[in-house]
């Protein structure tokens, strides 16, 4: 029986912050995405520490519990791709805001 000891977190990326203007839609389409990936990602996780993997047709085992991580990570990719839950659609809308916001503040300190 696994128990959540031996589970290993999603590999976390690093987040920078946006430079001012400096993103395009298409780039903060892709953060937004990829933000609702990793969030999926990690409520995923914690499905598989109730799985009885030794039941199952490849019967577990560590080689098994060292690419969990990556079968997770590609579920959430692949849920993300089907239309997600909408987390990246409120990433994007704040992204935009936030940047529609950042180039008013330099187009009023250019002037």
């Amino acid at each position: 029986m696994l128990d959540a000891t031996n589970l290993v977190a999603p590999q976390q990326r690093a987040v920078r912050p946006p430079q001012a203007g400096a993103l395009s839609e298409a780039a903060m389409r892709k953060s937004a995405k990829d933000f609702e990936a990793q969030a999926l990602g990690f409520l995923l996780q914690p499905m598989f520490a109730t799985v009885d993997m030794s039941k199952s047709s490849f019967g577990g085992g560590a080689a098994e519990a060292q690419w969990r991580p990556l079968l997770v990570e590609a579920f959430a990719a692949s849920a993300v791709r089907s239309g997600g839950v909408g987390i990246a659609d409120t990433v994007y809308r704040e992204l935009l805001r936030q940047n529609g916001a950042q180039t008013s503040k330099m187009g009023d300190t250019e002037s």
